[in-house]
């Protein structure tokens, strides 16, 4: 785990992958305890640490975050992302090549909680979320793309059920692309860059995390 910035407020770090952001039925330690217990100890506070989750990350994706070290910081964190007001830049490699260089993308997001699964639905399914984001391709190579995405709004599993449902799912994906993908490959998909307004100071402040050095992301 990266720390990028941090003040009074605000703390921007870098999420390793293959941990989960909160608790969840794995039992195993998450990004928000860690977090919680590293401020504990650096700042020698006692009794329990504040720190609020305004967005979140899949567990096997990796990549920049943002938490609140207030309430009220998380109460105005939590409003740009609702406005899309907070800037966030994913970079995924895919297989295949999409057909447009660059598009927006409109669907119908279901999501079947017994599974933990996402499908693309018709805009007439009763429990249909629209999804929206924005892509383009930044380069091409033995069959694979590296594509940056600009959320729209923020469905879970959004980007990998939208690429896929495009033909181009993630490298590496193992829920929305198993018939690319081979057991053990790690998604790649990155939170790349995200940029907030300061809910305080009210100047803007833009984190980016590097991409990870291992294939496919090294292949250019």
């Amino acid at each position: 785990m990266y720390q990028y910035y941090e003040d009074n407020h605000l703390l921007l770090v870098q999420k390793p992958v293959n941990i989960p952001v909160q608790e969840d039925q794995s039992g195993d330690k998450d990004l928000l305890t860690y977090l919680k217990e590293d401020i504990k100890y650096r700042y020698q506070k006692p009794g329990n640490v504040y720190l609020g989750l305004v967005h979140r990350l899949d567990r096997p994706v990796g990549g920049t975050m943002v938490f609140a070290k207030t309430s009220k910081v998380a109460s105005r964190l939590s409003d740009q992302v609702r406005r899309n007001a907070m800037e966030r830049t994913y970079l995924a490699v895919v297989n295949g090549k999409p057909g447009q260089a660059s598009n927006r993308l409109v669907d119908y997001l279901y999501k079947n909680r017994q599974k933990n699964k996402v499908s693309i639905v018709s805009e007439h399914h009763k429990e249909g979320k629209k999804a929206v984001l924005d892509y383009s391709v930044s380069a091409s190579k033995d069959g694979l793309s590296l594509v940056s995405v600009q959320l729209q709004t923020g469905r879970p599993h959004q980007i990998r059920v939208q690429l896929a449902g495009l033909g181009t799912p993630i490298w590496g994906d193992q829920k929305y692309g198993e018939q690319y993908s081979k057991v053990g490959q790690q998604i790649a998909l990155w939170a790349h860059s995200l940029t907030l307004h300061h809910p305080v100071q009210k100047t803007p402040i833009t984190v980016a995390s590097p991409l990870p050095e291992a294939y496919p992301w090294n292949i250019w």
